[in-house]
Order: structure tokens, then sequence, then C-alpha cells
């Protein structure tokens, strides 16, 4: 072989490949969320927001949720971070086509803000994976006008 094409080659070899989404990994996640009024107390800047997340299994291997990570941030970008193990006491295992869905609540201090962040998972063959949430706005209704 010349030595030219030789090094080339070589070269070509050692370049990672592009980052590849696994298929057998696909975890959907969708988010519903609402002020709740009835647990909330503007005078005393505390905002009661309740979210119901579905989390779907869409690849081809069974996987567990192990933990989840929310990023919380109100209208002054004051942010708080959650991380622990489970969803409301749940570590569900999705077999392909399976969902799972939990409603759960924050407080702000402020009458807007967003959540976003992920959920861990480790599949049946080993794979270990995380799945966005997806970023959703926290909102009283009057603080849009």
């Amino acid at each position: 072989m010349d030595p030219a094409l030789y090094r080339q080659s070589l070269s070509e070899a050692q370049e990672p490949e592009p980052p590849m989404t696994d298929e057998r990994y696909q975890i959907q996640v969708e988010i519903n969320a609402q002020y709740i009024p009835e647990q909330s107390d503007p005078g005393r800047e505390e905002y009661a927001f309740a979210y119901t997340a579905r989390i779907t299994n869409r690849g081809s291997v069974p996987a567990q949720l192990i933990s989840r990570h929310w990023i919380i941030e109100d209208q002054r970008q004051q942010v708080i971070e959650v991380k622990g193990l489970g969803v409301v006491g749940h570590q569900p295992l999705l077999a392909p086509g399976e969902s799972f869905e939990y409603t759960s609540g924050s407080r702000i201090p402020t009458p807007a803000g967003s959540m976003r962040g992920s959920y861990f998972f480790v599949a049946e063959d080993g794979h270990r994976f995380d799945a966005e949430i997806p970023q959703f706005a926290l909102c009283m209704p009057q603080a849009l006008h």
C-alpha cells in the first residue's frame, strides 16, 4: 500500500463519527401545565402550578426511569434545580410503546416562569441515557396581559 494512502486511511479511521440518535432508545415527553389559584397566594409571592407529564417509550428496548433533573426558572431569572430518584415515588419500567403519566407541582415566587430538564433511564440491555424534558411555561393567566 502507498504510504501516503495508508496515512490518509489511518487519519480517517481516527476521526470520530458524528453522533447519531439510536432509535432503540427514544423517549417522548409531553407536558401540560396549569396555574392552581386555590394553592397560590400572590400577596406572599407564592404561585402554584400543576403539571401532568406523559412519558412514552418510542424505542424498541424496555427502559426504566431512574431519576429526574428539573431546572425551574422564575420571571426574575432565579433558577432552582431539583434532582431526585424516580417521579412521584415511582421508577416505571416502560416497554416499547408503553406510557406512564403522573401529575406533580411546583411553586415559584413570580406569576410566570418555566421548567425544563431530563429523565435518566437505564434500558433493559444496560444502556444508560437521558430523555429531554422540553421547556414549558408556568404562567398565571392574568400575567400575560
